[in-house]
C-alpha cells in the first residue's frame, strides 16, 4: 500500500460518479465504499460503508441539477465523515451551485452564495477544491482554505492540440469575463475581444457592441458556464455578422437548462468544448461538443494538497490531457 493509499479516502455521491472515478484514478486510489438511499417522503440517508477514522477525506460532488437534492447529499455526507472522525474533510465541487447569487443587485435579495458556504462549514468541511467558480470572490465567502482551479489550462489544450490558435481572437462574452479570456489568450498567444451585452433580466441577454477586431479572424469564446445558451449563441452571431471567419466555444460548465441544447445545435457555433464538471443526461448531448475531462486535473490539485504543495504550477501551465 502506497503512503497516499494509507491517509486518503475519496467519496462519490450521486451527482457526478463518471468524473469521480476520473479524479480517484488521477489521485492512484479506489472510490470508497459509501450508499446514498432515500425513505419515502424524499428524505436522505447515507451510509458510509468502511472506516474512515484518521483519513484525509475527499467527497465529491458538483450541485447541478438536481441542486437541492445534490447539495443536501453534500452536507449529510460531510456530517457522516465528521462524525466517523475523519482527519480532515475536504469538499470537491467541480460545480458550485447558488454561485450565481453572489451579490445584491435589489432591495431584499439573498445572496445564496454566501448562505451555501457557510451551510459547508457549518456541516464540517475543513477544506474545499472547486473549479471556475462564476465569481472569484466566493472564496472569500469561506473561512476555511479554497482552491479555485481554472478550466483555461485545459481548454487551451484542445486549441493548441488542434492548432486552432493560428489567427484566433479570444473573445470574452461579457465584461465579467475578461479575466478569464486572457487567461486563455495568454496560452494560445491570441488578442482578446468583448461582447458587450446588457442583460435585462434573469436568464435573457441581448448584444450591443462587439469591442476589439474579430474581422477575417476565428473567434474563439471562452465562458464559465452555459445555462440556456442565449449569451453564447447570440454572441457568436455577432461575431459572424462582425466578420470572424468562424466561431468556436468553449465553457468550464455546462448547465444546459430549457432550450439551451437547441439553440446550440443551430448556432453558428462550429465547435464546443466543454469540460465534464457536470454529467450530461443523454437528452443534453450536443452534436457540436468536445469533452475535456478535469478529472486528471482536480486529481493532480488532490495529491498536491496532500503533499503540501503549492497549486500554482496548474494555474499558469498548460495542463495536457492528450498526447498526439
Amino acid at each position: 500500500m502506497s503512503k497516499i493509499d494509507e491517509k486518503i479516502k475519496i467519496f462519490a455521491l450521486n451527482s457526478n460518479k463518471p468524473l469521480a472515478e476520473k479524479i480517484a484514478k488521477a489521485v492512484g486510489v479506489e472510490l470508497g465504499k459509501s450508499s446514498v438511499k432515500r425513505f419515502s417522503d424524499g428524505e436522505i440517508q447515507i451510509n458510509i460503508d468502511e472506516s474512515v477514522r484518521g483519513k484525509d477525506v475527499y467527497l465529491i460532488q458538483s450541485t447541478s441539477d438536481p441542486v437541492n437534492d445534490n447539495l443536501m447529499e453534500l452536507l449529510i455526507m460531510i456530517d457522516a465523515v465528521k462524525r466517523a472522525s475523519a482527519h480532515t474533510v475536504n469538499v470537491v465541487l467541480p460545480y458550485y451551485g447558488y454561485a450565481r447569487q453572489d451579490r445584491k443587485t435589489r432591495a431584499r435579495e439573498p445572496i445564496t452564495a454566501k448562505l451555501v458556504a457557510d451551510m459547508i462549514q457549518a456541516a464540517g468541511a475543513n477544506r474545499v477544491l472547486s473549479l471556475d467558480l462564476h465569481a472569484p470572490q466566493i472564496q472569500g465567502f469561506f473561512d476555511i482554505p479554497v482552491d479555485n482551479l481554472m478550466g483555461a489550462p485545459l481548454l487551451a489544450d484542445y486549441f493548441l492540440r488542434n492548432g486552432l490558435q493560428e489567427d484566433a481572437v479570444v473573445v470574452s462574452p461579457d465584461h465579467g469575463g475578461v479575466t478569464r479570456a486572457r487567461k486563455l489568450a495568454e496560452f494560445l498567444k491570441a488578442p482578446i475581444a468583448i461582447v458587450d451585452k446588457r442583460r435585462p433580466k434573469a436568464n435573457v441577454a441581448e448584444v450591443m457592441n462587439i469591442i476589439g477586431n474579430v474581422k477575417g479572424k476565428r473567434a474563439i469564446i471562452i465562458d464559465d458556464m452555459i445555462d440556456t445558451a442565449g449569451t453564447i449563441t447570440l454572441a457568436s452571431q455577432a461575431l459572424i455578422d462582425a466578420g470572424a471567419t468562424e466561431v468556436y466555444a468553449s465553457a468550464t460548465h455546462a448547465v444546459l437548462s430549457g432550450p439551451a441544447v437547441e439553440r446550440l445545435n443551430n448556432s453558428p457555433i462550429k465547435k464546443l468544448v466543454l469540460t465534464d464538471s457536470i454529467n450530461q443526461p443523454e437528452d443534453k448531448q450536443l452534436t457540436k461538443a468536445e469533452i475535456v475531462s478535469v478529472g486528471p486535473l482536480m486529481g493532480q490539485a488532490i495529491k498536491f494538497i496532500q503533499d503540501h504543495k503549492p497549486l500554482s504550477p496548474l494555474f499558469n501551465t498548460r495542463f495536457q490531457t492528450k498526447k498526439n
